[in-house]
C-alpha cells in the first residue's frame, strides 16, 4: 500500500504534465473517497498496474522502482529545521545503523540488519488463497517477494545483488534537502541586501560553491568508500558510517569558514529584519 502511494506520487508530475493540454483540471467525485484530477487518477492506476505485476513476477527493477517512489516521497514530505537537527539525527542513525550491522551477532547470534534486509516475504496473492481456501493450484506459483526498503543492484556477472538501503539514501537526502533550501534562502536574502560581501577572510571563490554541491559531492565520495570497503572486507557494511562523515564534516567546516555555522545550527531561515518571535505566541 505504501509503494503504491508513494509511486503514484512520483508519478503525479509527468501524469500532469502529460493531462495538461487534453482536459481541464476538474476533479472527479467518487463519494465518501474524495474528489481527484485526471493526472491523480492515472498516476494511481499506473502505480497499481506497476504493483501488481511486481507481485506477479518479483522482478528487482520493480522492487527498485517502488523504493525509489518511498525515497521520493519522504524526502519530499519531511524537513529538517536546522543543522543541530540534521547533526543529532544523523549521528544517533548512525549509532544505530552501527550496532545492528557489527554488534547484534554478539547479541542475537546473527546479524539483524542483513538478515532482515534479505529476509524474502509471502507474496500476498499466495496468502491471499490460503486464507480463502482458493484450491492448492491457485496463488501457488507466485514467486516470494524481496520487500522494497531498499535498492538493489546485480553484480557483473549476475551471481549476486548489491544492496543499499532507502534510510542510507532517505537521511543524507534530507540534509541535502536543507543545505539546498539554506542555499536558495541565503541567496535571497543577499539579493535583498544588494548582494553584501560575505566574511573578509574568505576567497571569492569558496563563497561561490555552494553547500548543496559541497554535500553532494561528500555523499557521493562517503558512497564509493563504503562500497569499496565492502569489496576489501567481503561483509555488508554500515553504509552511513561512511556518509555521515563524508557529508557532516565538509558541511560544518565550509559553513564555519563562511560564518554561518551559527545561523544554520539554531534559526537557519530566521529573518533579522523580522518582528520579534514573541509576537508569534
Amino acid at each position: 500500500v505504501l509503494a503504491t502511494i508513494a509511486f503514484a506520487f512520483l508519478l503525479l508530475p509527468m501524469c500532469q504534465y502529460l493531462t495538461r493540454p487534453c482536459s481541464p483540471q476538474n476533479k472527479i467525485s467518487f463519494g465518501c473517497c474524495g474528489r481527484f484530477t485526471a493526472a491523480e487518477l492515472l498516476s494511481f492506476s499506473l502505480s497499481v498496474m506497476l504493483v501488481l505485476i511486481w507481485v506477479l513476477t518479483g522482478h528487482w527493477l520493480l522492487m527498485d522502482a517502488l523504493a525509489m517512489g518511498l525515497c521520493v516521497a519522504m524526502i519530499a514530505f519531511v524537513r529538517l529545521p536546522s543543522l543541530k537537527v540534521s547533526c543529532l539525527l544523523l549521528s544517533g542513525l548512525l549509532i544505530y545503523d552501527v550496532f545492528w550491522v557489527f554488534f547484534s551477532a554478539y547479541i542475537f547470534n546473527s546479524n539483524v540488519m542483513v538478515k532482515v534486509a534479505t529476509q524474502p516475504a509471502d507474496n500476498p496473492l499466495d496468502v491471499l488463497s490460503r486464507k480463502l481456501h482458493l484450491g492448492p493450484n491457485v496463488g501457488r506459483d507466485v514467486p516470494r517477494l524481496s520487500l522494497p526498503g531498499k535498492l538493489v543492484f546485480p553484480s557483473s556477472t549476475g551471481s549476486h545483488f548489491s544492496m543499499l538501503g532507502i534510510g542510507d539514501i532517505v537521511m543524507p537526502g534530507l540534509l541535502l534537502c536543507f543545505v539546498l533550501r539554506y542555499d536558495n534562502y541565503k541567496k535571497q536574502a543577499n539579493s535583498d541586501s544588494c548582494g553584501a560581501p560575505g566574511p573578509g577572510n574568505i576567497s571569492g571563490r569558496m563563497q561561490k560553491v555552494s553547500y548543496f554541491h559541497c554535500t553532494l559531492i561528500g555523499y557521493f565520495v562517503g558512497l564509493l568508500t563504503a562500497t569499496v570497503a565492502s569489496r576489501i572486507h567481503r561483509a555488508a557494511q554500515p553504509a552511513l558510517l561512511y556518509l555521515v562523515p563524508f557529508t557532516l564534516l565538509p558541511l560544518l567546516t565550509m559553513a564555519y569558514l563562511k560564518g554561518d555555522l551559527r545561523r544554520m545550527w539554531s534559526e537557519p531561515f530566521h529573518s533579522k529584519s523580522s518582528s520579534s518571535r514573541f509576537l508569534e505566541v
